[in-house]
């Protein structure tokens, strides 16, 4: 027969196993309604066997992929910006041509503003794997910028044109800083204009042979706010050579203003050809 020392041991290991199992279940039911933890998204991959070879429009030079460039570069992209002369469409695309035959790897060419008819003219080269428009022209074969524009009325900015004795035109500092560079602030826009590259009247004349965008992928960086070239304008050209667009709430010089937005439409071209 138990003795009560017995009974009382007894006792406390039945208090004890009941304790255990009552802190048990109430630790397995806290695990079980903790938040599981987010998992961290993948840094993307680098893009180290692209090149982006950004070709600039008129009034311009190299500098309007100053805010884009280190961007691209932070993915791992190489990133070379020509520098056209704006003497002649010929000429300038084999500026493109020589830039290109110095590359190696996937290359995705990026046109602004009258850069756009320049890549379409040099991005026949099998080097390239796609082309980028930033507020672009897109002649198509034996079309000019002019041939594109010529159905509807003068743009307002155009007044603001003054040609050379030798037929380069000049954009006024007014223009310059009300439509051309219309997203950027007056400081950074006059500054801008003073050192514009000045544009022979010829290459908004001169004619693409045989236009790129027709074998290439196309990617599109849409200013919605353009005062030089129309947004609905680039619509419809994005549209006809079935482009990848983007809209960007930039003006003309978008690349300067939303750089950031700019750089993820090539970044998103670069991507695609890797």
């Amino acid at each position: 027969m138990p003795t009560r020392r017995h009974l009382i041991r007894a006792a406390a290991a039945v208090a004890a196993a009941a304790s255990f199992a009552v802190l048990s279940g109430c630790g397995s039911s806290e695990a079980s309604t903790l938040p599981a933890q987010p998992a961290q998204p993948a840094a993307p991959a680098p893009l180290n066997n692209v090149t982006a070879v950004l070709v600039h429009g008129a009034w311009a030079d190299g500098s309007s992929w100053l805010r884009v460039t280190p961007l691209l570069q932070a993915r791992g992209v190489k990133v070379v910006s020509v520098q056209l002369h704006l003497t002649s469409l010929t000429e300038d695309a084999d500026i493109v041509r020589r830039a290109l035959a110095a590359q190696s790897g996937k290359v995705v060419l990026v046109g602004h503003s009258y850069g756009g008819a320049v890549i379409s003219e040099a991005g026949t080269d099998p080097k390239v794997n796609a082309l980028v428009y930033v507020a672009a022209f897109a002649p198509g074969d034996n079309e000019s910028i002019n041939d594109l524009v010529s159905p509807y009325p003068a743009g307002a900015w155009q007044a603001g044109l003054v040609a050379d004795s030798a037929g380069y035109l000049t954009m006024s500092t007014d223009v310059y800083q009300n439509d051309f560079a219309s997203d950027l602030s007056k400081d950074e826009s006059v500054v801008l204009a003073t050192s514009q590259g000045p544009t022979n009247q010829q290459v908004l004349g001169n004619k693409v042979s045989n236009a790129a965008w027709k074998n290439k992928p196309s990617f599109w960086a849409l200013s919605a706010n353009d005062q030089i070239i129309p947004p609905a304008f680039q619509q419809g050209e994005a549209a006809r050579i079935k482009a990848k667009v983007t809209s960007i709430a930039g003006g003309h010089t978008e690349m300067l203003s939303h750089p950031t937005e700019v750089a993820n439409v090539i970044l998103d071209a670069a991507t695609s050809v890797q």
